[in-house]
């Protein structure tokens, strides 16, 4: 297999010669456990309240600092939750979104001194079915709109199609921001030359990798993978298929849920200049062949904590700390696509995953997070879609 590195044609690197160069940033990997069959035992002492109804495909939510609720909607819109509605807002200036397939509006968040600066984040997808890639934008909340937006970054090649545009953010505590991108589409799309997937496991793309970007949507300084000749800047893991839940927890661990094709989700904790495999290493097979892809392990590369099989099609992810459900505090919960419901995942004090436990929830969760109340707040994927939140319920 051949990569081709942009702006460098001439240029090629074997696939032995970039693991081997990335096997040198890697630490001791994983262990992956058995795969899943059938989902885990229910959960108990919960239910569901419905706080706002109306978005098309909500997909990503923030907390202003009045309490404020912001919730993108896939099909380019931002809104406000006000009482039990969502409330469009402006947004002035915003490139054209792509959406078609599962391109649009993604995900949201707020710069860490937005008190000051009042500055949003924004992820969506740009261009056309043709020729796409994922976009990170900014602009100004000023109590009634988002204005004065700008385009930070965007993936380097574009790709057709509407699959796999990643898109999750989270800041970290030295003001960094990181930003999950798919790997591209499943074959026979290709990017640069060769399937798409492929490009997970080459640093000159940023297909199929999380980054690290400053503030301004540069790459951030000291980034693990650029002391690597032709590599990328912005990387900061690689390997990855298709990031769609990110959270850090109190103790500085970044936890990732990831689509895996045909079975194999995966629940991954990340680091810093690491390699999770995709598509070398995989517990999913082909949707066409229905064949295994790739390697069930491999040495250099990072095992995920997690697979499950069948795929519940893990989205929005959150770190449970706060009051409402003691019996919670430090489990992370993921939300389903395909199984329509939240897993809860239990950790021991290692972060290893002791047990795991389902809330059905009866329709596409797109988002999990935990509200400044304690609560838990789940978005639901659907045209009417759905604010759901977790309350306590007596068990009987």
């Amino acid at each position: 297999m051949t990569f081709r590195f942009p702006n460098t044609a001439a240029r090629r690197v074997q696939t032995g010669v970039v693991s081997l160069a990335l096997g040198a940033l890697s630490m001791s990997c994983v262990q992956a456990q058995p795969e899943v069959s059938g989902p885990p035992p229910q959960a108990k002492g919960w239910k569901v309240e419905t706080v706002a109804q109306g978005a098309v495909r909500p997909w990503g939510i923030v907390w202003l600092p009045n309490g404020q609720m912001l919730v993108t909607s896939k099909d380019g819109t931002l809104h406000r939750v006000n009482g039990r509605v969502f409330e469009e807002i402006e947004l002035v200036g915003m490139p054209q979104v792509f959406t078609g397939g599962q391109g649009g509006l993604f995900d949201i968040a707020l710069h860490p001194k937005f008190a000051a600066n009042k500055w949003v984040y924004l992820t969506l997808s740009t261009g056309t079915g043709r020729a796409n890639r994922t976009t990170l934008v900014r602009g100004v909340y000023d109590g009634e709109r988002v204005k004065d937006i700008q385009t930070l970054f965007q993936v380097g090649l574009e790709k057709s199609g509407g699959a796999h545009f990643g898109s999750r953010l989270l800041w970290l505590p030295d003001g960094t921001l990181l930003m999950s991108i798919g790997d591209g589409g499943n074959p026979p799309t290709r990017i640069g030359g060769v399937l798409a997937r492929e490009q997970a496991q080459n640093v000159a793309s940023h297909q199929g990798s999380m980054l690290r970007l400053d503030e301004n949507g540069k790459a951030a300084p000291n980034n693990p993978f650029s002391r690597i000749e032709g590599a990328l800047p912005e990387l900061w893991s690689i390997g990855h298929r298709n990031i769609q839940g990110l959270i850090r927890d109190p103790q500085g661990r970044i936890w990732a849920t990831e689509h895996g094709p045909r079975g194999g989700d995966e629940l991954n904790l990340l680091q810093a200049g690491k390699n999770y495999g995709w598509p070398v290493v995989s517990l999913g097979g082909d949707y066409r062949t229905g064949e295994p892809v790739g390697l069930k392990t491999k040495a250099g590369m990072v095992d995920p904590l997690v697979a499950w099989t069948p795929s519940p099609g893990a989205s929005g992810l959150a770190y449970y700390t706060g009051d409402k459900f003691p019996q919670w505090r430090g489990n992370l919960f993921s939300g389903g696509l395909a199984t329509r419901d939240v897993r809860r995942v239990v950790l021991d004090a290692n972060g290893k995953v002791v047990n795991q436990e389902r809330l059905p929830i009866g329709r596409r969760v797109r988002d999990v997070r935990q509200g400044p109340d304690g609560h838990l707040y789940l978005l639901t994927d659907e045209q009417d879609g759905e604010l759901l939140r977790l309350v306590p319920q007596a068990v009987r």
